[in-house]
């Protein structure tokens, strides 16, 4: 008897030695379904873009207190400048062809709303690593909203109007995307006298909402003072004391998120750009201004544009912190990825740090948003430092930034490496100009995006794809982008070289074997048990295949991040 069972226990254990392996069917993978993750952004401060309009320069305004060319002492050579340039509609409008042929399908720009008409008297004077140092600066950024319902003077030209310009954009496939502000009005008070415009708030119509009367927030009487009723009288709040997000920022008027008739007057304002074109928003110092209110602004903008794409700026680099204005119950609004931005930073810029500083910012797994791959992922902006890096750190960023999950927003005159390492008042936001986009082409940052950024303009699996990581290490990446969604499919192979040899990349795990084309020029390339391909210095290799997953442990992985949950 117990030889008979040995026998028996032998016999099974050889059958389930013998059976396959369970199938794991995956007909959906997808990173996300959000339209707008198809779009690749460039980002322009609109007045610092092309003046393609002097006519709308406005270049004696302010008299005493003027505000066209004011230039700052130089930092090492290079002066800054905090008047109007000249930037305008018809300046954008001009160089969209330029803008397409060089990849992106949206354009983010600051805001349109009218700004004071003076340089501010009040804050501290800017130098050359300051921020929120306001004073002798005027409203050319335009975060310095006086009437959210009127064009700022210096942005429009006869027949190029913010609708004509949605309308041209439209015309070339590209989204405008509208930089608004929830938080602030105009600075507000410290002024030497109560200067026109500063610290008010005008309707539709023109009429007179509200006015700081150049009072500090501590001495407003919001009860007692209809004029003070809109803004908070909270103040400054040291980071010693508590959330510096429960008071002001710097001196300007500070909206109450509690009023009704701030969100009223927010929500019919933004609605009047969007029934203008605006396709998308921007939402300047998300962080200042709790989750309920953004909840009740996201809800009903979706009412009136129901799937509306905005991300919003919560400068932080704690993806637990920025996380929180991505859930459904605050709004559902994305972010700009500040920690990606950070470890991009580090990477390509002089620190030189390996692949594996960018894997710790992917959060592919138990991520804390609700969909880590509705990002809109950056390397620098204009509220910070230029990307300091050579040209081979701009090509070496852009191959990962429009490779990599996220939605790519690239800052005006990055593709030509302008101003970089430049802080705000040293150079970061100076003018580009027509000359500048003319030259553009010599430039091989300038050449090497407009390959990657049209490969993924053209690939939908770069576009929204899971990422599955097979190696990010050192100077080396590879990665499998996989999109499959209602009857298609398409695998994105992804190889990264950041060192100055070419380097062979092999892979023998998850390796899905068949026939790829490479997405640069369609030359086929065979991929049998293991991946083992070159990919030149400072450069990147892309190849596609356009069937289903067949793969065992590949499909296993997919199966496994499908099901991941996400956070409500």
């Amino acid at each position: 008897m117990r030889l008979l069972s040995c026998l028996c226990l032998t016999v099974l254990l050889s059958a389930c030695a013998s059976a396959p392996a369970p199938r794991v069917e995956v007909d959906e993978a997808y990173g996300t379904l959000e339209p707008f993750a198809s779009e690749a952004v460039y980002f322009v401060v609109t007045d610092r873009f092309v003046n393609g309009d002097p006519g709308n320069d406005h270049r004696d305004q302010g008299g005493a207190r003027r505000t066209f060319d004011i230039p700052l002492p130089p930092c090492d050579g290079v002066a800054g400048n905090i008047g109007y340039l000249g930037g305008d509609f018809r300046g954008l409008a001009d160089n969209l062809d330029y803008i397409r042929d060089l990849g992106f399908s949206a354009v983010w720009i600051t805001p349109v709303v009218d700004n004071p008409d003076e340089s501010f008297t009040g804050g501290e004077p800017p130098g050359c690593g300051s921020s929120l140092a306001d004073r002798g600066k005027t409203g050319y950024h335009g975060y310095w909203g006086v009437n959210f319902f009127e064009l700022d003077e210096h942005l429009p030209s006869p027949g190029m109007g913010f609708s004509d310009l949605a309308a041209a954009m439209r015309e070339r496939e590209i989204r405008l995307v509208l930089d608004i502000v929830g938080n602030h009005g105009s600075p507000a008070w410290g002024m030497t006298t109560d200067q026109p415009k500063f610290g008010k708030i005008h309707g539709r119509d023109g009429q007179l909402l509200a006015d700081h009367q150049n009072l500090p927030p501590g001495r407003l009487d919001p009860a007692g003072n209809p004029l003070h009723a809109f803004y908070s009288d909270v103040g400054p709040v040291d980071a010693a004391q508590g959330s510096i997000y429960d008071g002001n920022l710097a001196q300007l008027s500070d909206f109450d998120a509690a009023n009704p008739a701030v969100l009223d007057y927010l929500v019919e304002a933004y609605a009047h750009w969007i029934e203008q074109g605006a396709e998308a928003f921007r939402i300047d110092t998300i962080g200042w201004m709790p989750s309920s209110f953004w909840k009740r602004f996201s809800d009903r903008i979706r009412a009136k544009r129901p799937g509306f794409f905005m991300f919003g700026e919560a400068f932080d680099y704690d993806a637990a912190n920025i996380a929180v204005h991505t859930r459904p119950r605050n709004g559902g609004v994305s972010v700009l990825d500040f920690p990606m931005k950070q470890a991009m930073d580090e990477a390509f810029g002089t620190k030189q740090a390996g692949f594996e500083r960018l894997a710790q910012a992917l959060f592919l797994d138990q991520a804390p948003y609700a969909n880590v791959y509705d990002l809109a992922t950056f390397y620098d902006n204009h509220d910070m430092p230029r990307m300091d890096a050579s040209d081979e750190g701009f090509i070496d960023a852009h191959n990962w930034l429009f490779t990599a999950r996220g939605i790519p927003v690239v800052y005006y005159g990055s593709e030509t490496g302008f101003m970089r390492g430049r802080g705000e008042h040293a150079g970061n936001r100076n003018y580009f100009g027509q000359a500048r986009i003319d030259a553009a082409p010599q430039s091989a940052i300038h050449r090497a995006l407009r390959r990657i950024a049209s490969v993924r303009r053209d690939t939908p699996a770069l576009q929204r794809g899971l990422q599955v990581p097979l190696r990010l290490q050192g100077d080396t990446a590879a990665f499998y982008r996989i999109h499959q969604h209602d009857g298609t499919a398409q695998t994105a192979l992804v190889l990264l070289n950041k060192g100055d040899r070419a380097q062979r990349i092999v892979i023998e795990e998850m390796v899905q074997p068949g026939e790829w084309r490479d997405a640069f020029d369609g030359t086929p390339v065979r991929i049998d048990a293991r991946i083992d391909i070159e990919a030149p210095a400072h450069g990147v290799r892309v190849l596609l295949r356009d069937a289903p997953v067949d793969a065992p442990a590949l499909k296993a992985a997919l199966a496994k991040a499908m099901a991941r949950p996400r956070p409500e």
